[in-house]
């Protein structure tokens, strides 16, 4: 697993200046300004302009990217050769379905820029391990619940079972390519409980971090996927064991009442990075 923060990932309206600003001293690992689905057909080129210069000027805490319209439209590929113009070093792209478009992608980024992949369709769930392997600057891999919803004709449930299946084979690809995963966002902005609930399945499931809607969401987020202070206290007890003289030569060592293996330390060392 990857020692990457990226708990929380904000998504804020490239076209709303306020929101743009207002990024700049929030506490989400990354934000992503969108020029796709917040953004109105008749507001796409403004909102590039925004996003360029938002990116050349930079001065954000968190880690600045923006996500761009997809290729089939009118708007993709200008929204590239702005963002390559002023460098941007991470790019988000919508309903990837296939490894070519991540080719196509990476062709127009900057040097040393980062792409996350938006796993959005239901052929996106068919061809996910080509995307994966696909290379390039893909290094992330991205649920994107919503659309993939309404696609797959689901219900509502609150436990996300129709999604089950797709959380575990994302974060399955997203493991054998040593890709970050991101959880899909969650729509009820006043329900911190049931944020608190849905994020804490994403770290159950293995996600790096959540997508979010709402700056309110940010610290539910923080919390869900950063180590408590039982896990921090455990992994330095078995950092700790292992250095020990009388642990040396051997595979698996006795720690607080539970055996524990070499595999255990790396997990061990892999949390307290993510911890800070």
């Amino acid at each position: 697993m990857r020692a990457d923060r990226v708990r929380s990932v904000l998504y804020l309206p490239a076209s709303n200046a306020r929101a743009v600003e207002k990024a700049r001293t929030l506490d989400c690992d990354v934000a992503i300004l969108d020029l796709e689905d917040a953004v109105a057909p008749e507001a796409k080129a403004e909102a590039r302009a925004a996003a360029a210069a938002a990116v050349q000027a930079g001065g954000f805490g968190p880690r600045l990217g923006v996500r761009i319209n997809g290729l089939d439209t009118p708007w993709g590929l200008d929204d590239l050769a702005a963002l390559k113009t002023v460098g941007a070093a991470l790019i988000v792209a919508p309903k990837v379905e296939t490894p070519e478009t991540v080719h196509a992608i990476t062709a127009w980024l900057p040097k040393g820029a980062a792409l996350w992949a938006m796993i959005e369709t239901p052929r996106a769930l068919l061809t996910l391990t080509e995307i994966a392997e696909a290379g390039g600057a893909l290094d992330g891999l991205m649920l994107g619940v919503n659309d993939l919803a309404k696609a797959l004709g689901t219900g509502p449930s609150p436990d996300r079972e129709p999604f089950k299946p797709w959380l575990a084979l994302l974060v399955a690809a997203a493991r054998t390519h040593n890709l970050l995963a991101i959880d899909g966002v969650f729509n009820r902005i006043d329900d911190t409980d049931g944020l608190a609930a849905e994020a804490a399945q994403g770290r159950l499931y293995g996600f790096d971090g959540k997508s979010l809607i709402h700056p309110s969401q940010i610290a539910p987020a923080n919390a869900a996927f950063s180590p408590s202070e039982a896990e921090v206290e455990q992994a330095c007890a078995v950092i700790a064991a292992f250095a020990a003289p009388e642990a040396e030569g051997l595979g698996a060592i006795r720690v607080n009442g539970a055996m524990v293996e070499r595999l255990h330390l790396e997990q061990a060392r892999a949390l307290l990075a993510r911890a800070g």
